[in-house]
């Protein structure tokens, strides 16, 4: 049976009672109060073991009461509750001390659960120094994001390597950079490399550097984005996207803490902490031998999945008025969203989660004048995203009703997918597809796409790569993958 004292500081008697009541069965002393002071002179007089206590209080805010207590006592864990659910209040939870933060509502069983790792913990836990927490990286009150943020709290003064999956626009990189802005690293560099954005045989040479004459067209010494990085946060962004040969040398940094430059000899000592991210499935590419497994598993130390805007719609509110105030510090008008406005936006897809939903308030708050954006003006928007070349995507009848023709309602390629993955789950009943949809689904995509393109250019790599916004040697790489047939223009 669990023992010890419990000090609970809250102004809600309904909290308290429950709170009680859960810790009073677990076998704990408890001590109730609705003040910070009567806490503050508890703390004083040595009584309790453990602090459990709400942050916004009638007279003080515990956050301002918080560095007290640690000074005078820096072995007596302190559970910060909160309604006011923001990255920054569990930042400055974990800055001024606490233990551990728990966003209201709670589940009282992990309550006891903390409660009860804490009180058999050692007690010399050491705390950073607060730092400066003025600004918003991460918006969203949702539950999903409520464990991002604790989890971001529990990982800044550490040294961790962590893994950050997720779609694309669903904000890997600002998690990234929060890491390392709130954590013990920020006075050092944040360094960002894109693997997806950059050749493939310029990887290695971008990450570890070359020497004078390691290759042709390498006229002097290069510093890589590790030297870059030294003492700092290197961010390795679309990290599948790595060729295996510079997947082998990033290894050895993280086995070693040590690299050597392209063209070079000496191995070069690092102090860096990596953080990587991906929209794709590592353990798909692992069973296709296009990744490390063990390269992996040293990267996914800590694991961060940032969940789809689609699993996170009560956070849309919060991130359309972050935009609309962005866009008004730019020189636009401030604008709101109706009711009706904000229920249609809930109901989207977002195929480009944050990104598109940032892009669609800037669209909103630069091309209309009306202060309050309505229903009507949210859903032409939407449209234009999801299908922003009518000609290009639509099936026949929506071609025919951009002509003025009387047709059924247009239907956008977004739509038919969504139909038709719907259908596909539909028929596997209560089981699933195999494994590997998302790279299937892909590769059916860019078949017909580039066949198409390629049928309309005759053949014409050079046209086709421009008219699909690819690099030559992109498209020859994926027609050599997808085994398309080329059509080759007459003599």
């Amino acid at each position: 049976m669990a023992n010890g004292n419990i000090l609970v500081a809250d102004d809600d008697s309904a909290i308290r009672t429950v709170v009680s009541q859960a810790l009073s069965r677990a076998g704990y002393e408890v001590r109730t109060t609705g003040t910070a002071a009567t806490l503050w002179r508890w703390v004083q007089s040595g009584d309790g073991d453990l602090v459990i206590t709400d942050v916004v209080m009638p007279d003080e805010n515990t956050f301002e009461l918080l560095p007290k207590m640690k000074k005078l006592r820096p072995e007596l864990p302190i559970i910060v509750m909160s309604a006011q659910n923001t990255f920054m209040t569990a930042i400055k939870a974990s800055e001024r001390g606490a233990y551990d933060y728990l966003p209201k509502p709670f589940d009282l069983r992990e309550l006891v659960s903390i409660v009860g790792r804490a009180m058999s913990e050692p007690k010399n836990r050491v705390h950073p120094v607060p730092a400066d927490l003025d600004g918003m990286p991460l918006v969203g009150r949702s539950p999903a994001m409520q464990e991002i943020y604790r989890a971001l709290a529990r990982l800044m003064q550490t040294d961790l390597t962590v893994m950050i999956t997720g779609e694309s626009g669903t904000g890997k990189e600002l998690v990234a950079r929060a890491l390392h802005d709130y954590g013990k690293r920020k006075k050092g560099p944040f360094v960002a490399i894109n693997m997806a954005a950059i050749p493939r045989d310029l990887i290695e040479s971008e990450l570890f550097g070359h020497e004078k004459g390691a290759f042709t067209g390498a006229n002097q010494r290069s510093a890589g984005r590790f030297e870059q990085a030294e003492g700092g946060t290197l961010f390795l962004d679309e990290i599948g996207d790595m060729p295996m040969e510079a997947q082998t040398r990033l290894l050895r940094v993280l086995q070693q803490s040590e690299y050597t430059t392209v063209g070079g000899r000496t191995p070069i000592k690092t102090n860096v902490r990596i953080i990587a991210a991906t929209n794709k499935d590592l353990r798909i590419l692992i069973q296709q031998g296009l990744f490390r497994e063990d390269l992996f598993f040293r990267l996914n130390v800590v694991p961060l999945r940032l969940p789809p805007l689609r699993e996170r719609t009560e956070d849309i509110a919060d991130l359309a008025q972050h935009f609309f105030a962005i866009t008004a510090a730019e020189g636009l008008p401030l604008k709101h969203l109706e009711a009706s406005a904000l229920e249609h936006m809930k109901r989207y897809r977002w195929p480009g989660n944050i990104r598109e939903l940032e892009n669609l308030i800037r669209r909103l708050a630069a091309l209309y004048p009306q202060e309050s954006i309505n229903e009507q003006l949210v859903e032409a928007e939407l449209t234009v995203d999801a299908f922003p070349l009518v000609s290009h995507f639509a099936e026949p009848a929506a071609v025919a009703a951009a002509n003025g023709k009387d047709v059924e309602p247009a239907t956008t390629l977004a739509r038919a997918m969504e139909r038709h993955f719907a259908d596909l789950f539909k028929s596997h009943g209560d089981a699933l597809p195999p494994p590997g949809l998302y790279h299937r689904a892909l590769r059916e995509l860019e078949y017909p796409l580039i066949s198409a393109a390629l049928a309309a250019t005759r053949g014409n790599q050079i046209k086709a790569a421009e008219l699909l916004g690819l690099n030559r040697n992109t498209l020859r790489k994926k027609v050599r993958d997808l085994d398309i047939r080329l059509m080759r223009s007459p003599r």
